[in-house]
């Protein structure tokens, strides 16, 4: 079996680069990094080369994916002594159903708040008028999610189903939104996001990001509230 590549964007931003890489690292899977850099001066013919102008993108064995839950999956099939997904038929069903809630929803939280792990900004990123409602409840739903996986599923161990699965490495990059603009969330929400943020794999990612030197305008805080 060939090592699998993955390419990722920018760590400081590219919350979905974010999950597939921690999703390796965490199980300690071998694998080669391809970092491009977003938006660039060259961005249009570097995208023009990707399968779907979009990071990121997994090559293993001959097989190319580019799309983050089918590369989670992939992982959790290629490597099933990872144990990426519960072995309870019901919690991993449950894991399942809030991954794919995590992507497919919360489009407020990921719109106001961009991913920024160099960022400190308690108190923004909060929306205003209708957007602040929206931004409230994907808020609220998802530290229900952290607490209801946690308190029914991961008793133990320190993640939502006790030991880290693909469902945690999914809400990382929400944690490290989460940290950057000082949202408060409940104890048991608040163990989670500090169990993420512990995670060996996190911490190598946040280091990496915090240590880059490019500027992506438009993940900016004040571009997103037209400051």
């Amino acid at each position: 079996m060939s090592k699998p590549v993955l390419t990722i964007g920018n760590k400081n931003y590219s919350s979905w680069s974010l999950r597939p890489w921690i999703a390796l690292r965490a199980a300690e899977i071998d694998f080669e990094e391809k970092l491009i850099k977003l938006f660039d001066e060259n961005w249009a013919e570097t995208k023009a080369q990707l399968p779907s102008g979009t990071v990121p993108i997994l090559e293993h064995d001959g097989v190319v994916i580019w799309e983050t839950m089918a590369i989670l999956e992939y992982i959790a099939e290629t490597w099933p002594e990872a144990k990426l997904w519960p072995d309870d038929k019901k919690a991993r069903a449950v894991a399942r159903a809030v991954s794919n809630e995590m992507h497919a929803s919360f489009t407020a939280v990921r719109s106001n708040m961009p991913m920024n792990i160099r960022g400190d900004f308690p108190g923004r990123g909060r929306g205003a008028g209708e957007d602040a409602a929206k931004v409230e409840r994907d808020i609220q739903r998802i530290e229900h999610i952290w607490t209801a996986c946690r308190e029914t599923y991961g008793q133990v161990g320190d993640f939502l189903f006790g030991a880290f699965s693909n469902a945690d490495a999914m809400f990382a990059p929400v944690v490290s939104r989460f940290t950057t603009y000082g949202v408060e969330v409940n104890l048991t929400a608040q163990a989670y996001m500090d169990a993420i943020q512990s995670h060996p794999a996190m911490v190598e990612w946040s280091d990496a990001g915090r240590a880059e030197p490019w500027i992506i305008k438009e993940d900016e805080i004040d571009f997103v509230e037209g400051v």
